[in-house]
């Protein structure tokens, strides 16, 4: 994202054509966070800063199989650990891809993505939580300023004659300025606060490192400056494994170093929720470290809906946009992927249509919904947390991917009218009522009021459940799918609720009740003939109701017209300009339908007129709109009211 207005504050020294930059806005807010964090593990700064090196490699190594000469003269990629006592400085180094000066604008002035409004939105005021989220926004850089007063980054980009410093003390604004450097990559220099003496320390960084950061698959070596007097330095020691965590059997692993693993792969603070690690032999061979968070990542609903799986081939990594890797479904998955067959000198646009690529997504998406399912039936309680924070993401595969639709259907919960806690689809049909041939559903933004909807009252009395649909995204899956093991989705918003032929157990009390509704009906035909006189075309029909048993009127759809949760959100999104004409359902056995059905008359000719627009108003405000003309509804009800206690 480009800078704000506040960004460019110039100070130029002609000869050293040194420049003086704001920076944006929402770079001030997170550095604020930063510095004023009492953070009680402040060593993860370490863990960013390396984090990023080996990123820094990995892209030049990536680039120099088709360009070799950016990393010729170097070629043995490592990152440096470098203490001086004596200065109070922390220095972290490689020879990696390097940065110019729109890099260094871009990368440490501002958050240069889209997930910027993101970022400022998680803000939540509570110092610890913030600092949590600067990893998962990609600027872990910045946790730098928890142990430092002053960084500076001297920075050479491969391929590239000159070098620049980006120095800052973390408050308003930052310098870049032009500076000698011999090679390329970057050189990050923490000038320590005084209450992080700790980190001059070499046993203590050297156990940071081993925590943090072992799992890094290039070398980090680790030297002090100066010596005690009298005393020769340290020479340089690699102080961590340097193996690709992915390539070590699993009996070597630890569940604290996969945890590491996964929190430099992911840039989150969360622990995995789950831990694949598996090696695919046969036609094909590849190597998965797979990891399902345990938290929503922020940007898992941007509209990119990109993968964020990383691509290696033979250990060398190649990108993390790979969308060919994961469907869209699954793109909270976090890990890497390692392929055997692929060619190293790959790109991005033969990625596409790759069948390679494509042979491993299938084996993914198999294993992955497999895995899934077995915690489902074996760990429920957990499975719920994971649904709530995924099971959304998931059902898009429902209408984007018909070959995998019968598993997915296996995964999906639901919060139903007979269940406290989620219900599948398979628990639903154990269920269903002799001589119910759909699977019922309502759908809206909260479940607690759909429980509440007069569309609900005859199947709770015939003990029918209905599930409570309340993701965007079900209006959309269900329709697409249609059915499940050949029983249709029905919503009880729509068309005939066919209750009539749904058998239930009924007491004598119930069998004389439904012989007293069956009389009703048909006392309220004038009625019928009024309403649909007095309304006109503000309603498609009116029609007497077998699904209302206690409210005395709701509107529904027709068969054939939109579900009208979905024809509200529509209409949200402006794609559609006005609500479709409902049906009026009326309730034959309520003592206002009763009453008004009187004055209606047998041939309905009795002036029923304020009353129906009423009684029409009253369904819209059920079904959570307001009426056409509140002003008239507001004066009808006031004078229902005034002559009630008058």
């Amino acid at each position: 994202m480009a800078a704000n207005s506040k960004q460019k504050t110039e100070t130029k020294d002609a000869g050293a054509e040194s420049q003086t930059m704001g920076f944006q806005a929402e770079v001030g807010r997170l550095l604020d966070i930063v510095a004023n964090a009492l953070y009680s593990e402040r060593e993860i700064f370490l863990r960013e800063l390396i984090s990023n090196a080996a990123d820094a490699c990995d892209k030049l190594r990536y680039l120099a199989i088709e360009t070799p000469s950016l990393a010729e003269g170097d070629g043995e990629f490592a990152i440096a650990v470098r203490v001086d006592k004596a200065a109070r400085t922390l220095t972290i180094a490689d020879n990696g891809v390097g940065m110019d000066r729109a890099d260094l604008v871009e990368n440490l002035g501002t958050i240069a993505r889209s997930g910027t409004s993101a970022f400022v939105d998680r803000l939540t005021g509570d110092k610890k939580k913030d600092v949590s989220l600067i990893g998962q926004f990609g600027v872990g850089f910045y946790s730098a300023f928890m142990v430092a007063d002053e960084v500076s980054v001297t920075t050479r980009k491969a391929g590239e004659a000159e070098a620049w410093r980006w120095v800052s003390d973390g408050k308003s604004q930052f310098t870049i300025e032009p500076a000698e450097k011999a090679a390329r990559g970057a050189e990050i220099t923490l000038h320590l606060k005084e209450d992080a003496d700790e980190f001059l320390e070499r046993a203590r960084l050297e156990r940071v490192i081993k925590t943090y950061s072992d799992h890094i698959p290039f070398p980090i070596k680790l030297a002090e400056a100066e010596a005690e007097a009298g005393e020769e330095p340290p020479e340089a020691e690699q102080v961590n494994s340097a193996s690709a965590l992915w390539t070590r059997p699993k009996s070597e692993i630890d569940e604290q170093t996969y945890a590491e693993f996964y929190k430099h792969v992911s840039h989150s603070f969360d622990a995995p929720w789950m831990t694949l690690h598996f090696r695919a032999e046969g036609v094909i061979e590849y190597t998965g470290l797979i990891f399902v968070p345990t938290e929503r990542p922020f940007d898992l609903f941007h509209p990119d809906r990109m993968s964020k799986v990383k691509l290696y081939v033979k250990r060398v990594f190649i990108t993390d946009e790979c969308d060919e890797l994961l469907p869209s479904w699954l793109r909270f998955l976090r890990g890497v992927i390692d392929s055997e067959d692929l060619p190293l000198n790959i790109s991005r646009e033969m990625l596409q249509n790759n069948p390679v690529v494509a042979k491993i997504r299938a084996g993914l998406v198999k294993r992955v919904v497999g895995e899934l399912a077995k915690k489902a039936e074996q760990a429920p309680e957990e499975y719920a947390k994971f649904w709530e924070n995924f099971g959304l993401v998931l059902k898009e595969g429902l209408y984007e991917s018909a070959a995998d639709r019968e598993s997915l259907f296996k995964l999906c919960r639901f919060t139903s009218t007979k269940a406290d806690g989620l219900v599948s689809l398979e628990d639903y049909v154990g269920r269903m009522k002799e001589g119910q041939t759909a699977i019922y559903y309502i759908a809206g933004e909260d479940a607690e009021k759909l429980k509440k909807s007069p569309q609900l009252e005859g199947f709770e009395k015939k003990g029918v459940e209905v599930l409570l649909m309340t993701d965007p995204v079900d209006e959309f899956w269900i329709p697409a799918v249609g059915d499940y093991q050949g029983r249709a989705f029905k919503s009880v918003t729509r068309g005939g609720a066919d209750l009539a032929e749904i058998k239930a157990e009924e007491s004598a009390e119930d069998k004389q009740e439904d012989a007293k509704n069956a009389e009703a009906e048909s006392a309220v035909d004038g009625l019928v003939v009024a309403l649909k006189l007095s309304l006109g075309e503000a309603v498609k029909d009116v029609r007497v109701s077998d699904r209302l048993t206690s409210s005395p009127v709701c509107l529904v759809a027709d068969d054939s017209g939109l579900d009208i949760h979905l024809e509200r959100m529509l209409r949200q999104h402006k794609q559609l300009d006005q609500a479709s004409p409902r049906i009026l359902e009326i309730n034959p056995d309520h003592a206002l339908v009763k009453a008004l059905s009187a004055k209606a008359g047998a041939d309905g000719k009795g002036d029923i007129g304020e009353a129906a627009q009423l009684l029409y108003d009253q369904a819209l405000i059920v079904e959570g709109e307001q009426p056409a003309d509140p002003a008239a509804f507001a004066r009808r009800l006031s004078e229902v009211m005034a002559k009630a206690i008058g």
